[in-house]
């Protein structure tokens, strides 16, 4: 019997916002940013002479989360503002990974 890799993580809707496609696109570039700086110094890529500590990796960690979230804020942009099924997208993703043997 095949067992699945499948694990969910689940991200809310934030309250107190009001994103828009454009300010959630924005925002999405500057968590990504934030995430590759933090690889960066983990990697001593920013010319700066930096002490890898054992914090690092819950600081890649949070970023990832952060860039997460953005991108969970903006499926529901997507599926309020705009009317996209995105229940459907992500069925249609999950098999697209199947299909290319990603996942069970």
């Amino acid at each position: 019997m095949k067992t699945s890799n499948m694990k969910t993580i689940t991200l809310p809707r934030l309250n107190k916002l009001s994103p828009t496609l454009e300010s959630t696109a924005l925002k999405l570039l500057e968590e990504a940013g934030e995430l590759a700086q933090a690889i960066g110094k983990f990697r001593n890529l920013s010319g700066e002479a930096n002490e890898v500590n054992e914090g690092v990796m819950e600081r890649i960690a949070s970023e990832l989360a952060d860039t997460a979230q953005t991108c969970i804020t903006m499926m529901y942009v997507l599926e309020e503002k705009y009317g996209v099924d995105i229940d459907k997208v992500l069925q249609e993703h999950i098999k697209k990974l199947r299909s290319k043997g990603y996942c069970d």
